[in-house]
């Protein structure tokens, strides 16, 4: 029998922004729209929240746990002792103020701390209140998001100057560094015609490119609109078809969620569960958080797979497109040097047949290679040779 060919490594495309599973979704937008309220409602926590610009200085940061159905599925059908669920890193930013990128306000601190998250959730006020003031005097979303957006911009063309011209002084010497420069000059102008760099086509050498300057314009965004109670509970705000417009005008596919951070809030101080469902029936509603939740989990192009059995069920992160080997890696490094292969199996087949035997009966139960691409929802066992991860360590 002739040997068998090696499986041939395939790459993974490269994702513009940081690689990594720890990655940050940031609440960005003016001051007293609600961020602060947002994050204590999202995280139960109590970052302190009150009236006045720039309340918040130093980014709070917690963990929100992703609510699946398939999770809780699991812990129940193996009646497991440990369960850890999968979560969402999330960072209350100050408000940003026009002005922002030549360091008006606390600018240059805040834009730093907008350069240290992965995506954003950009915060925007849709309810009048006279006792909450507006930094720019009266409510106007579309105009926030204008003036948030090209702070952003600015900072990334005043980050663009000294990195164009560093770049130019390389290829002048080395002209192997005329790509780089070239691919700048390219992110220069998409800037200054009024576009984000996440807006432009990009192939994968300037992709690299680009991740080693982490635009701010580069991060994913997703739109929160923050309403009063009433207009939550009756889905109808006048501003949300405006907001809509500028979103399909500015970032064409971005996704927008209405929320309320007054409903949520009084929805938080409901201990009894029953009287929660009660009221959310009553106002035929539903609260938003896990939805939002679930977008910006996704919006940092993340997601998971689960080990499952009656020790533990645990939902381990990985970036999109990861393939088996480095997806064991999560496990323990000698899972990916030794790696063998995959024995995986869908979540959503497991709920379905109930039994792992019945899916490996229906033909549903895989063994998969180092090429397979671990998708979101599989069930994972890997199979390793533990003396190559050994000997590997050795050899260190």
């Amino acid at each position: 029998m002739p040997p068998k060919k090696k499986e041939e490594e395939v790459k993974r495309p490269p994702i513009l922004g940081r690689i990594g599973t720890n990655l940050k979704m940031g609440i960005l937008g003016l001051p007293n729209v609600g961020k602060s309220t947002f994050f204590n409602v999202l995280t139960k926590s109590s970052a302190q929240a009150e009236n006045f610009p720039f309340c918040t200085i130093d980014p709070n940061e917690a963990r929100v746990n992703i609510s699946d159905d398939r999770f809780t599925w699991l812990c129940e059908n193996y009646k497991t002792g440990s369960k850890v669920p999968a979560y969402l890193n999330v960072v209350d930013i100050a408000g940003l103020v026009k002005g922002a990128s030549e360091g008006q306000g606390l600018g240059n601190a805040f834009l730093s701390h907008v350069a240290a998250c992965e995506a954003l959730f950009h915060l925007c006020r849709a309810f009048d209140d006279d006792d909450v003031t507006h930094v720019e005097g009266d409510v106007n979303p579309t105009r926030d998001l204008d003036i948030i957006c090209n702070e952003l911009r600015l900072k990334d063309l005043s980050t663009l100057e000294g990195a164009i011209e560093k770049a130019d002084k390389l290829c002048r010497a080395d002209k192997t560094k005329k790509f780089e420069h070239d691919t700048l000059i390219a992110v220069k102008e998409l800037l200054e015609s009024g576009k984000a760099v996440r807006h432009g086509t990009w192939n994968d050498k300037e992709i690299e490119v680009l991740n080693k300057y982490l635009f701010l314009t580069a991060k994913p965004i997703v739109y929160l609109v923050n309403l009063c109670e009433l207009d939550y509970i009756r889905k109808k705000n006048k501003w949300l078809p405006k907001i809509k417009a500028w979103i399909d005008e500015n970032d064409a596919g971005a996704v927008l969620i209405p929320f309320s951070g007054a409903f949520e809030l009084k929805l938080l101080d409901i201990e009894d569960d029953a009287e929660r469902e009660e009221f959310l029936k009553k106002n035929n509603t539903t609260s938003a958080l896990e939805k939002i939740v679930k977008i910006g989990y996704k919006a940092l192009q993340l997601e998971y797979f689960f080990t499952a059995g009656k020790d533990e069920v645990k939902a381990w992160t990985i970036q999109k497109g990861t393939k088996a080997p480095q997806a064991a890696g999560r496990i323990h490094t000698d899972f990916e040097k030794g790696f063998i292969m995959a024995e995986v199996m869908k979540a959503e087949d497991l709920i379905e047949l109930k039994t792992e035997n019945a899916v490996k009966a229906a033909g549903k139960y895989r063994q998969q290679g180092r090429n397979y691409t671990v998708e979101d929802g599989d069930i994972i066992f890997f199979k390793f040779n533990a003396g190559a991860g050994l000997t590997a360590a050795k050899k260190k």
